[in-house]
């Protein structure tokens, strides 16, 4: 009988999982493309979400909340290097890009690939804006604005608190 019952677990028929995959754009240290690839789509329950992430951050990545203007750690940050996401590291904006729009927040006239972000209409409080959220974990990231500078004239408004920044590696 014994046999029988391990037989049975053996042979029982799993569902089988599909795994959702996205396209990106990934980046060294150097802020490098290593080139576009599927990845597994990140998605995580509301608890892993706030272990892993600040209060704050979690507000805003998860729920679509907004830091306060000029408290983040990046609206004034001047280094070289690739600000990635918060959530899942994936490169997002280059510091080639970024400039001061004295609006508070870190801003960028372009992604550092267009295949790692994401545009959805936002009609919250009575206003049509465009949102742009990581493509890889759809973490809300900030808006876009179409009051930038040249080349693209676009304005990427990110809260600080949904990047994280590595700076530009050494040339060895």
């Amino acid at each position: 009988a014994a046999t029988a019952s391990i037989t049975m677990l053996i042979a029982w028929p799993f569902p089988s999982y599909s795994v959702e995959t996205v396209e990106i754009e990934e980046f060294d240290d150097f802020g490098v493309s290593t080139g576009v690839t599927r990845a597994p789509k990140i998605v995580k329950t509301d608890t892993e979400w706030r272990g892993q992430l600040s209060t704050l951050a979690y507000s805003v990545t998860r729920q679509e909340g907004t830091e306060r203007a000029f408290t983040g750690n990046y609206w004034d940050h001047h280094a070289q290097g690739c600000y990635r996401c918060i959530c899942c590291q994936t490169a997002l904006f280059d510091s080639k890009t970024k400039f001061d729009s004295g609006t508070g927040w870190p801003s960028f006239w372009a992604p550092i690939s267009q295949k790692n972000i994401r545009d959805i209409s936002d009609t919250s409080f009575g206003m049509r804006r465009t949102a742009i959220s990581c493509t890889r974990c759809d973490a809300h990231l900030g808006h876009v604005f179409t009051d930038g500078p040249k080349p693209t004239g676009l304005r990427y408004c990110i809260n600080s608190v949904a990047l994280t920044f590595l700076p530009k590696a050494k040339e060895r």
